[in-house]
């Protein structure tokens, strides 16, 4: 097995955690497969860098002298606010060179100045996707997805998805098993797919700000196998259907029908993670009523069905051999 080289830039203002859990995680690949992978990190020169959060964080040479990198990762962090044009000018000549680009959140900016991403689907953190669009029309920016995989090159969204990527890394090169004890370790045992929304549907809609539609939303998140129908929620809101439609939407920012359907979503993936229950148990608890329904909803949003959801993103158990 030929051993990667993973080169972790730093830079002044980089997210600390953008830094540490990739390289957790392929430090603990490392440790459970030896000679799989080389961890270095480097700054332009050599020197020690700051974290946003005030760590300092010494790396292991200046990007002059650092190994070919078979991944390059690049994170993000405050530092990419105003990009370091030497910094970017080292990335063009290198990254070209690296089997695999990697960035963490709003790496994707560094990777996109430096014109790596041109014609490549990408995703940065949802707060600076439409900057990244704005500033780099030749990039196809995703702003749903925690992370995306484009050929060679591979963004995430906002700080912990980079443990989601680098996780899904492990097991591209190392096979499930692998990625999943790494997982385990890290207490991060429920993987999430890369086609995940980065919000939650409680995190996506905005809270209403009247009480009637609030308690409907909580309504909504505890019984998802309810009838949720406009008519039902605005009955309980004490709302027309016509008042409540509209004043959800403009207090919530969505409609009562996505949100209900992202709510059930989910349920049935934490159903689908966390118990053994079966697909048709499932589908009936999260509201879907039957496992067809279910189904449609799966390949919809997450391009998967319920059966292969469980089967990729769910830990094996702990007796399973290694």
């Amino acid at each position: 097995m030929a051993q990667r080289t993973v080169l972790v830039v730093l830079f002044d203002g980089v997210q600390s955690l953008d830094v540490t859990g990739p390289v957790e995680v392929f430090t603990g690949a490392e440790v459970r497969t030896p000679g799989s992978y080389r961890i270095r990190t480097a700054s332009l020169d050599g020197a020690p860098v700051r974290t946003s959060s005030g760590l300092t964080v010494v790396p292991d040479s200046a990007l002059a002298a650092a190994p070919a990198a078979h991944t390059l990762l690049v994170p993000g962090g405050q530092g990419t606010r105003r990009p370091d044009p030497a910094l970017v000018d080292w990335l063009r000549a290198h990254g070209p060179r690296a089997e695999r680009l990697v960035s963490v959140c709003t790496g994707a900016i560094l990777l996109a100045a430096a014109g790596l991403l041109d014609g490549h689907r990408a995703t940065t953190h949802w707060a600076y996707c439409d900057r990244l669009a704005r500033d780099h029309p030749a990039v196809d920016v995703d702003p749903d997805p925690i992370y995306v995989r484009d050929g060679r090159v591979a963004t995430s969204a906002g700080v912990t998805s980079g443990i989601d990527l680098a996780l899904a890394l492990v097991e591209e090169d190392l096979g499930r098993d692998v990625a999943l004890v790494v997982a385990r370790h890290l207490v991060v045992f429920l993987r999430r797919p890369g086609n995940q929304a980065q919000f939650s549907a409680q995190l996506a809609a905005q809270t209403a700000r009247r009480e009637p539609l609030r308690e409907v939303q909580q309504w909504i998140t505890e019984h998802p196998d309810d009838d949720l129908s406009v008519e039902a929620l605005a009955a309980r809101a004490a709302l027309s259907p016509r008042h409540f439609a509209r004043a959800f939407q403009a207090e919530t920012g969505t409609t009562p029908g996505r949100y209900v359907d992202r709510v059930r979503l989910e349920h049935a993936r934490r159903l689908l993670e966390d118990t053994g229950d079966g697909v048709e148990e499932v589908s009936r608890a999260s509201g879907y009523g039957t496992p067809e329904a279910m189904r449609r909803a799966f390949l919809k949003a997450l391009g998967t069905t319920p059966a292969e959801y469980r089967r990729r993103f769910t830990p094996a158990p702990a007796g399973r051999p290694r």
